[in-house]
């Protein structure tokens, strides 16, 4: 199997998520950026996407990776009754602690997993086995006095080394926040639309990571510099067509908006003016709302009034009155 060629595995014991569970194999498969993953944000007319999103969705390839090393354990001669239940993200395993004690790496200052041989670049998933396994050393931390990667966070989203507060977090607000993005931390957000990358790539053990190599998890080089003024545009049908088989299939087109509507605004670009204006009639407020936060970063002041003494009075929801008042 050749994609094993680049995947870590190592074993730890369980925490009770399965009662039959006598070991977990804890692995990482490498999704090194085949660029650098900042350079983005150099291009304010462009959506960011984290460089994890820019491939095929990768609960869909670990999975079928995962039970097919379970279905090469069983075929092995390993007795009757062997057993495996696989877990990508599916179930409350902490996969980042296992895999530390399992020897894969270790959680930087800035929580996620940093491996020797990787960097930051890891995809992990386990299997959980009725097997007696023996258990391999755990990782220790060699972060040091380094603090790169909570120097860098654009919404300073780190209470202090290894304590992130997610409700800060750009990937957090840009993929799991539901609602309106908090006015204050939309700045900070720059052009990202999806994601971030910022503490990990940052990191000083990213000089030892290398390019993956596994051809289902090759990056797709049309979603490194996407037009924010074509991705304003999207109707579902087109944001579901071209991100189909990727991760950021799953903000949903509304959302998605409201992420391209921030980084409009941020943008510093007028000619994007008409991309947001045109958002202004969505059916949904929080593009709405997004959409007028944008014009009032990118209007001058006259503009901006006129604009809202001609469609603030219209509006219904109380949230995008806000937006409107300012």
């Amino acid at each position: 199997m050749d994609w094993m060629e680049e995947t870590l595995e190592r074993r730890t014991h369980p925490q009770g998520l399965w009662d039959e569970a006598k070991a977990i194999i804890v692995l990482g498969v490498n999704y090194g950026p085949e660029m650098d993953p900042l350079a983005a944000l150099e291009r304010p007319e462009i959506g960011a996407i984290s460089t994890y999103a820019r491939r095929r969705d990768y609960h869909d390839v670990l999975k079928g990776r995962l039970k097919l090393l379970a279905g090469w354990i069983a075929a092995q001669d390993v007795g009757e009754g062997a057993g495996f239940k696989v877990f990508i993200d599916t179930a409350p395993v902490m996969e980042k602690p296992l895999a530390q004690q399992a020897g894969l790496g270790w959680q930087g200052k800035h929580t996620n997993l940093v491996s020797r041989g990787f960097g930051s670049w890891l995809f992990l998933g386990s299997i959980f086995t009725n097997l007696d396994w023996p258990a391999d050393p755990s990782e220790s931390d060699h972060c040091g006095a380094c603090r790169a990667c909570l120097d860098i966070c654009p919404t300073q989203a780190f209470d202090g080394p290894y304590r992130l507060d997610a409700r800060r977090c750009v990937s957090y607000l840009t993929i799991e926040h539901k609602g309106a993005i908090p006015p204050a931390l939309r700045v900070g957000i720059g052009n990202r639309i999806f994601g971030c990358d910022d503490c990990l790539a940052v990191c000083p053990w990213n000089k030892f990571a290398q390019k993956a190599r596994e051809a289902k998890l090759a990056e797709r080089g049309d979603l490194a510099a996407l037009p924010l003024e074509r991705l304003a545009a999207l109707d579902d049908a087109g944001f579901r067509a071209l991100f189909a088989t990727t991760p950021i299939k799953r903000v949903g087109h509304k959302r998605f908006l409201r992420n391209v509507l921030i980084a409009i605004g941020n943008s510093g670009r007028a000619d994007l003016a008409p991309s947001a204006r045109a958002r202004l009639d969505d059916d949904d407020p929080i593009v709405r709302g997004a959409a007028v936060w944008a014009l009032a970063k990118l209007l001058d002041d006259d503009a901006f009034a006129l604009l809202r003494q001609a469609r603030a009075a219209s509006e219904s929801d109380a949230g995008v009155k806000a937006e409107w008042e300012g």
